[in-house]
């Protein structure tokens, strides 16, 4: 490492032209996740007000389906239109989908779109990781990375505060539109700020599988339309249609076709595929917190401000056992890698029993019992991330880092889609949809119960992990 990239400093990174480009790609960022959390604390209101009970779920599923298609084309947009204009045509996007769902007359107006957000939004995240290395110099590289990484902890305070403000005033449609501005703001100093050297196209980006991601993405639709529950056989053939659409993208990742994954990445015997396991399952236990807020307004008569922030701890959890574990030794990981699943784990069956109990709140006033087992749930999954991450990049096979590094966001994201439509199948099937105290009650306990078994099948399978030093 040269002495120039150890003595590149914050100051360098955030002060005159630097500084704004930081901003322009860093809150491309931010926009994507304040909205996440804006729209996990209005969801309440809004099915209140427009109905669509039945697909409360959807609207987390298609924003982060159509988020792995988003973030799939960013490399190719560079390619073809260069940064700048990519980066404005993400923005549009973006901003047409808030648009819509403001002024949404029902919830298929609304889940249009959020899909529409959705492709905006996953643009917005894979253009700003990857055009860091076009706009700063290699010294800056750890800096902005940082610097675009932290948005999602400042979505975590923000984002729950604008979605709480405008749901208790009961101006849900103003919490899609305060997001317009932003990103408007955004779209002007990327168009000051993105020009000449950064305008260029980049040749060496390698073009990503566009029809398997498109797969990826259709069978997460599948699954939602399945999560519908107007049959056990709908359901059934749903899943079995998406497993046959793993099946054959796996097979010709294996044939080594232009693959979406590494090599190892379908074998649990394999380090590789062990770690991608291990990031899938531990994302899909912490979506279980669409539903939190919903839970915590029926149930407990919690205001929806509140319900953010207490649905937030799940991600503060995660940060805070990141930030305290990320340094610790292999050895000591190791023992994370079987004590992080079970806290998780743990935690999701204390919320099974805890939130649905009525007299929680109405006997004993003692909500703020719930603060401790939702921030378990992200800390548990926190302590172990920062390894599950670094072993991947060692587990890869030689020529194959790059690619398994950009691998982990598309299997984040499509972990995160698969959890929420298994939520919906899992709350509508446990009488969600009824709409009242009881169907609330019973969803509960089912959507945690059933995911507090999600990280202990990590648990067990995670021998291999151990493995990569």
């Amino acid at each position: 490492m040269s002495s120039s990239h150890k003595n590149a400093g914050w100051g360098e990174l955030l002060s005159g032209r630097n500084g704004l480009r930081a901003i322009a790609l860093s809150g491309g960022v931010a926009v994507h996740a304040i909205n996440v959390y804006i729209v996990t604390t209005i969801m309440p209101s809004v099915v209140q007000d427009i109905g669509g009970l039945d697909y409360y779920a959807w609207n987390t599923t298609l924003f982060v389906a159509a988020s792995i298609l988003g973030s799939a084309l960013a490399a190719s947009l560079i390619d073809f239109l260069g940064l700048r204009t990519a980066y404005l045509l993400a923005i549009l996007i973006f901003v047409l989908g808030s648009m819509v769902a403001a002024i949404s007359p029902n919830m298929g107006f609304l889940l249009g779109a959020r899909t529409v957000q959705g492709v905006g939004g996953g643009m917005l995240l894979g253009l700003s990781y990857a055009s860091v290395r076009l706009v700063f110099a290699e010294r800056l590289w750890p800096r902005a990375m940082a610097l675009i990484s932290s948005m999602w902890g400042i979505a975590t305070l923000s984002g729950p505060a604008v979605g709480g403000v405008f749901a208790e005033s009961g101006q849900w449609r103003l919490a899609f539109w305060s997001t317009v501005p932003v990103a408007l703001l955004i779209a002007l100093l990327v168009a000051s700020q993105l020009t000449s050297r950064q305008e260029n196209r980049d040749n060496e980006l390698n073009r990503p599988p566009l029809l398997k991601i498109a797969l990826l993405t259709a069978s997460v639709f599948v699954l939602a339309f399945g999560s519908l529950g107007y049959s056990w056989l709908w359901v059934a053939l749903s899943i079995v249609v998406v497993l046959t659409i793993l099946y054959g993208i796996a097979r010709d990742d294996m044939q080594g076709h232009n693959p979406l994954f590494p090599q190892g990445t379908y074998s649990l015997r394999h380090p590789l595929g062990c770690l991608y396991a291990g990031i899938g399952l531990m994302s899909i236990g912490v979506t279980s917190e669409i539903f939190i807020p919903y839970y915590l307004q029926h149930i407990h008569g919690v205001r929806p401000l509140a319900a953010g922030y207490m649905t937030a701890l799940m991600s503060a959890g995660w940060t805070t056992g990141s930030i305290l574990m990320a340094s610790r030794s292999p050895r000591f990981a190791n023992r994370l890698f079987n004590i992080g699943p079970v806290i998780s784990g743990l935690s999701l069956a204390a919320l099974g029993a805890l939130l649905p109990w009525f007299g929680l709140t109405t006997y004993y006033e003692m909500t703020w019992v719930l603060y401790i087992p939702l921030f378990g749930v992200g800390f548990g999954v926190g302590m172990i991330w920062p390894h599950l991450l670094t072993r991947v990049f060692r587990s890869a096979r030689a020529g194959q880092e790059n690619l398994a590094s950009a691998s982990i966001t598309t299997l984040q994201l499509y972990a995160m889609s698969i959890g929420a439509a298994m939520a919906g199948m899992v709350t509508n099937a446990a009488g969600f949809n009824r709409g009242d105290l009881i169907g609330a009650q019973h969803s509960a306990a089912a959507l945690l119960w059933v995911f507090a078994v999600v990280p202990f099948v990590f648990l067990f399978i995670n021998r291999p992990v151990k493995q990569v030093v």
